[in-house]
């Protein structure tokens, strides 16, 4: 985890899994935290922060990998869910609700989970829960909801989730940083 800039209440927190996908955001004068890969990171060092400051929000920028054809560009997410976890089967067991889908306005779906999505089955298997895939979104986006901070989700196309996805992700990524810092400079301008 690392915190780039300082928090205040009434500046956005811009939120990204890895320094290559907010190469471009600290020139935006805006605090940035690295959280690191994988949606544990993800939660510990969003809670970390909120705990001691409060942004006007929190903007999770970051790659996602297209579960379904024809999906390209940069998407403000309007619905998050896990794909690795196994809610209806802890619900049988416990009658409580432990990682509900997380309803945040109009857009595509967000599957998020702890793999890579790198598999035609799996891409599959996830297109009917979700139009992208990524790592973190859930994890930021249910952090900032369990304390009250406003939260936006905006996920780049990076690839395709098949075979190639790692290649295609890693070929992209300058031009997706780019991209996501030219969004958050129009979205976040004062």
């Amino acid at each position: 985890m690392e915190l780039f800039g300082e928090i205040t209440p009434d500046r956005a927190l811009l939120v990204v899994a890895l320094r290559e996908e907010g190469e471009h955001l600290h020139q935006l004068g805006l605090p940035v935290l690295v959280t690191g890969a994988g949606k544990v990171r993800a939660a510990a060092a969003t809670a970390r922060t909120l705990a001691e400051d409060r942004p006007s929000e929190v903007i999770n920028l970051g790659t996602a990998g297209a579960l379904k054809d024809g999906l390209e560009g940069i998407h403000v997410i309007g619905r998050a869910v896990q794909h690795d976890f196994d809610g209806e089967a802890i619900f049988a067991l416990t009658g409580e609700n432990f990682g509900a889908p997380l309803e945040l306005g109009d857009g595509p779906a967000l599957a998020t989970g702890d793999r890579f999505v790198a598999d035609p089955q799996l891409r599959e298997r996830l297109a009917k829960l979700a139009d992208l895939a990524d790592m973190e979104g859930y994890a930021v986006a249910a952090v900032a909801q369990a304390v009250g901070v406003p939260v936006r989700l905006v996920k780049i196309v990076s690839d395709d989730g098949s075979e190639q996805a790692a290649r295609n992700w890693s070929d992209s990524m300058a031009a997706c940083a780019e991209q996501l810092a030219g969004w958050a400079a129009r979205e976040t301008a004062a």
